[in-house]
Order: C-alpha cells, then structure tokens, then sequence
C-alpha cells in the first residue's frame, strides 16, 4: 500500500514536470529567434530588456520563497494550492510573446516593451509555480531511494514534455508559419494547464501523510515571519559551505545552459548551410537536444544509486570540456561533426542540470539537522539558490548577442542572408 502510495504522489508531482516542460522548452528555444529575426528588436532594446529582467528574475524568487514558506494564505504557503492556483497564470503568460501587439516596424520601441512584459510574466509564474514544484519534491519524502523514484518519474515525464519542441518544429516549420506556431502553442498551454492542475489536486507531502485530518498544516502552525527574521534565516542557510560551492557551480551550468536553449537554433542556421540539413532534420536535431537529456538521466538511474549524483555529474563535466575541446581542434567545417556536437553537449548540460534538484534537496535536510527546524526551509532555499543564479539567464543572452553583432550577425539578420560560416573560422 505504501508503495502504491508512493508512486501515485511520484506520477501528481512529475505531471507539474510535464506541463511545465511543455510550455519552457518551447519558449526558450524560440522566443529569442522571434524577437531578433520576427519583431526586428534593436540590440539596445534587447539588452535594457535583460537588463530589467536580470533585476526581475533574481528578486521575485527569493520573495516567493519566502510568500510560500511563510505566508498564511493558502494559495501561496500550500504547495499543492500554489501550483493549482498559478496554473491558469502560468499558461496565459507562455502565451503572451507569440503574439505581436502591432506590426513592428525594425527597432520599434513597442517590440522592447513586449519582450518585457512576456519575459517578467512568464518567469514570475514559473518561479511560482516551480517554487511550489521544488520544495513539493523535498517534502514529499526523506528518503533518498523515495528521491530517486521521483527524480525517475520526473523524467519520464521530461521526456514527454520536451517533445513539444520536435511537434512544433514540424507543425511550424522551425516557425517560418507563425500561424500554425500560434496554433500549436495555444494546445500546449491548454494542455499544460491540466497537468499542473492534477498535481494540485492529487500530490501530497510526507508531513500532511505524517500529520492526522484533525492537525493544522505546517504554515499554519508557525508565525508569521518578519524581513528581520527572513534575512537571519537566509544568512544561516548561506552559511553552509556546500551551498556556497553549490551555487558558484550552478550560476555557470546556468549560464551554460542558457546559450544552448536560447541560441542552439541560431548557431545551427547560421553555421550550418541549408542545403546540408532540410528543414525537418533540423526540427529532429532540435527535438533530440531536448528529448535525450531526459533518456539519458533515465538509463544513468544505476549509476546514481551506485556512484551518487555527485560523481556522476562530475563525469558530465568532463565529457562537456572533452567534446569543447575536440569540436575546436577540428574546426566548424565539419557540418555534421558540428550538428552532432551541438545536439550531444545540449543533451549532456541538460541531463546534468536534471539532477541539481537531488544535492538542493540535501542541502535542506543539513539545515534541519544543523538549526534544528522544525519544518525545512524548501522554497527559502531554492529561493536563495535562485537569487545568485538566475541572473546569469540574462547574462548568457547579452554576452552572445553581443558577440554575435560585433561579427555581423545584426547588419546580415536585416538583410535576411545567412552568415558565412567561413567568417567564424576558429583558425583565423
């Protein structure tokens, strides 16, 4: 019974992964090909845009974490309730960048304004929704094989969900037919939000199985905190010195992964010519950039349990150093070296980045166990692990297009050409 149990909270929990996937797959990838080849967003736009939701991205995390381990309203301090409510928000913000207000003219400022508006939405209600998502997988056991079957679950339905991106490219033609792309995301947002909404209704947590129908919930129990207390309670869990650690290793597997969704499709249509890969091979190169991360961490489920996540996401580091460095040596002329190498290094960073959950969710038991709580602090800690980075979401994108423009990329993207790929030669 208890592992029925069990694996019925694992199925609620990772449906939140299934919608979610769905819905940030496709607008990472995309939203960034919309704004600089569609909307025609001018660079300085683009960047007071990043500069704001730099700002926006690392404040409203800690905040949240705080609103749902604190607050005594239930739609934010009840993680279930938090994802139910978020649910309808969260869709109709992944909705908001792929329609245009107006017909932008090149450098119109509206198109700034847009690109705004859609980033700080959308990542406000993934912050709330995932904040609820994160400390759900935390609190709904401590055990490590339960965390394991979780992580297994998640997958599963990472898998599911990152196949939004190959039927969108298919459907859309690598969205070249923005009607059908519009089409295809508004059943992706109406889909996503009836996962979300089976996880608020069916999940639990080990203190709600723990606690008896008659007892008050644990946000309930407590006080409502101060910003005194808040900001004594994130310097406690910044003492830990395998947090610190933590989050200098994850702002750069952040950064890192934040180049390859956003631009992977941008390299590949301009390093790669036309008549080497059709459209469709694309669309399967995209998809299986996103798809095998998720089959990957899937078939390492062994090597968790028998070298730990540790050691094993070591590993990925050095296969990503390996592969940069042989990708290098051999030059991008290599058409198809070069596709397998973008699409093998998004897999990897991706199924590294998977299992970041696992040591967040240690670190929150050592700070039980070490201040004596008596609830853990979940949405605090992935709040803080958040504020120091998720600016490097912003950063990732200025750094490349800044880059890219002082190669050319603007002056060739107005003329709708493709790049050379010669003028990006790494022998020159």
């Amino acid at each position: 019974m208890k592992l029925v149990r069990v694996h019925a909270n694992a199925l609620a929990y990772s449906m939140t992964t299934l919608g979610t996937m769905m819905m940030n797959t496709v607008f990472n990838f995309y939203y960034m090909q919309l704004f600089l080849k569609r909307y025609k967003i001018s660079e300085a736009a683009f960047h007071q845009s990043q500069v704001i939701f730099m700002i926006w991205n690392a404040l409203n995390d800690p905040l949240f974490g705080y609103l749902q381990d604190n607050a005594k309203a239930s739609y934010c301090s009840g993680r279930q309730i938090a994802i139910l409510y978020g649910a309808p928000f969260y869709a109709l913000a992944f909705l908001l960048p792929w329609f245009p207000w107006k017909h932008y003219r090149e450098g119109d400022w509206l198109s700034g304004l847009h690109l705004v508006v859609s980033l700080c939405a959308f990542d406000g209600m993934l912050t709330f929704v995932q904040l609820a998502q994160c400390a759900l997988f935390a609190e709904i056991s401590t055990r490590h094989e339960s965390r394991l079957q979780l992580i297994k679950y998640n997958q599963v339905a990472s898998l599911v969900g990152s196949t939004s991106i190959l039927f969108c490219g298919l459907i859309s033609d690598n969205m070249e037919n923005l009607p059908h792309f519009q089409a295809f995301s508004i059943v992706i947002a109406v889909l996503a939000t009836a996962c979300l909404f089976y996880t608020g209704i069916y999940s639990m947590s080990h203190y709600e199985l723990k606690g008896s129908p008659g007892e008050t919930s644990i946000s309930e129990s407590q006080p409502e905190l101060s910003w005194a207390s808040v900001i004594l309670l994130t310097k406690q869990i910044l003492t830990q010195k395998n947090f610190l650690l933590f989050l200098a290793m994850n702002f750069f597997q952040v950064f890192h992964l934040t180049v390859f969704s956003n631009f992977m499709m941008i390299f590949a249509d301009n390093l790669i010519p036309k008549d080497a890969f059709s459209s469709s091979m694309r669309s399967i190169m995209y998809g299986a950039g996103f798809i095998c991360p998720q089959f990957l961490v899937l078939i390492s489920h062994s090597w968790l349990k028998k070298f730990g996540y540790y050691k094993v996401i070591l590993f990925s580091f050095y296969v990503e150093v390996a592969a940069a460095t042989v990708m290098f040596v051999l030059g991008q002329e290599h058409y198809y070296i070069l596709a397998f190498y973008l699409t093998t290094n998004m897999v990897v960073v991706q199924a590294s980045f998977s299992l970041f959950n696992l040591p967040l969710a240690d670190i929150i038991d050592a700070d039980v166990l070490k201040f004596k709580r008596k609830s853990p602090l979940s949405s605090m800690v992935f709040g803080t692990n958040a504020l120091f980075t998720k600016p490097a979401q912003s950063l990732a994108p200025m750094v490349i297009i800044t880059v890219l423009n002082h190669f050319g990329y603007e002056q060739l993207n107005k003329k709708s050409i493709q790049i050379d790929p010669r003028r990006y030669s790494y022998n020159e």
